[in-house]
C-alpha cells in the first residue's frame, strides 16, 4: 500500500492547529516528521497529516471524517480556551502564543497507559524507540510505507500474555513487569475511569496517572507535574520543586478546568526555549 491507496480527508478553515506543536509537545509518541507532514499511527490506522493555511489534510489507511475530527479535537475552540487562560493568568500569554497550535489529542486509553508507563525516567527519543519496538514485536502490521512496515499498537490481551523476559529484551527494563501486569489488570478490571483506578494499577504513580487522565481520559483539568513542570512552577511562582501537591492545587485554583491546557502550553514553551 502507498499513499495513493489511502483515503484523503480534508478539513478547511481549521484554526489554532500546528502539527509540530501537537506532535512534539510530549503527549504522543508515534508520529514522526516527514518533510512538511507527519507520518504516524492512531489505533489501527496509519496516516500522513499535513496542515497549511487553515487546511488540514489527512491521508489515512482507515477511519472516517468523524474519527479524525475527534482525534484532533477539531470541535473545540482553542482560541476561547487561550483567552480564558490569559484572562486568569496574564503571565502565560507568551507560552500560549509560542505553542498556539497545540491541541490535546483524544487518544486510545490502553495505548496511553502503556506509553506513559514507558515514559517514566525516560527521554522522548528513547520512549519512541521503546514503543516502536513493542509494536513491531507484538502489534499487527497495518501497511507498508516507503519500505517500512507500520504496526498497530498491541492489544491488552497480547501484552498481558507476553513473557517478561521477552519484553525486557526490548530494552524496557523494569517497565517490562509493569507493562505485563497493567495489561492483565486492564483485561481483568476493565477500563479505568478515574485517577484512583489508575493509581491501583502496577507501574502508575501520581504523575503518570495525571498524564493518563489528561491524554487518555480527556480530563483537561488534570495537571501532570514532571521535572519540567517542577522547574516551571519554581521559576514562575517560587514553588519548591518538591512541592508537587502545592503546584497542582495552585494550578487548579489559577486555571480551573483548563489546567491541562495550561500545562501543555507551559511545558512546550519552556522545553523548546530551553528556559
Amino acid at each position: 500500500m502507498n499513499y495513493s491507496d489511502f483515503e484523503r480527508i480534508v478539513f478547511n478553515n481549521i484554526e489554532d492547529f500546528d502539527s509540530v506543536h501537537i506532535f512534539e509537545c510530549g503527549q504522543v509518541f508515534r508520529w514522526l516528521p516527514n518533510g512538511n507532514s507527519y507520518i504516524g499511527v492512531c489505533g489501527s490506522y496509519a496516516a500522513r497529516v499535513s496542515y497549511e493555511d487553515g487546511m488540514l489534510v489527512i491521508e489515512a489507511s482507515g477511519g472516517d471524517r468523524e474519527f479524525w475530527s475527534n482525534y484532533f479535537d477539531l470541535e473545540t475552540d482553542y482560541s476561547e480556551i487561550k483567552e480564558a487562560i490569559i484572562k486568569n493568568e496574564p503571565k502565560i500569554r507568551a507560552a500560549t502564543e509560542y505553542g498556539c497550535g497545540i491541541r490535546i489529542l483524544n487518544q486510545d486509553l490502553f495505548e496511553t497507559i502503556i506509553s506513559f508507563i514507558i515514559s517514566q525516567n525516560n527521554n522522548i527519543p528513547r520512549i519512541r524507540k521503546n514503543i516502536e519496538s513493542l509494536c513491531e514485536r507484538y502489534g499487527e502490521p497495518i501497511t507498508e510505507i516507503d519500505g517500512r512496515i507500520i504496526y498497530a499498537f498491541p492489544t491488552p490481551e497480547t501484552l498481558a500474555n507476553a513473557n517478561v523476559d521477552d519484553l525486557a529484551a526490548l530494552k524496557l527494563g523494569y517497565r517490562s513487569a509493569y507493562i505485563k501486569e497493567s495489561s492483565r489488570e486492564f483485561m481483568q478490571d476493565g477500563c479505568p475511569k478515574c485517577r484512583e483506578d489508575l493509581i491501583k494499577m502496577h507501574g502508575i504513580g501520581p504523575k503518570v496517572a495525571n498524564c493518563i487522565m489528561l491524554f487518555g481520559l480527556g480530563d483537561v483539568a488534570a495537571f501532570p507535574v514532571d521535572t519540567w513542570v517542577r522547574h516551571i512552577m519554581n521559576d514562575m511562582y517560587g514553588f519548591s520543586e518538591s512541592d508537587a501537591k502545592g503546584m497542582m492545587e495552585f494550578a487548579h485554583e489559577k486555571f480551573g478546568d483548563y489546567a491541562g491546557y495550561a500545562q501543555q502550553y507551559l511545558f512546550y514553551y519552556y522545553r523548546e526555549k530551553g528556559k
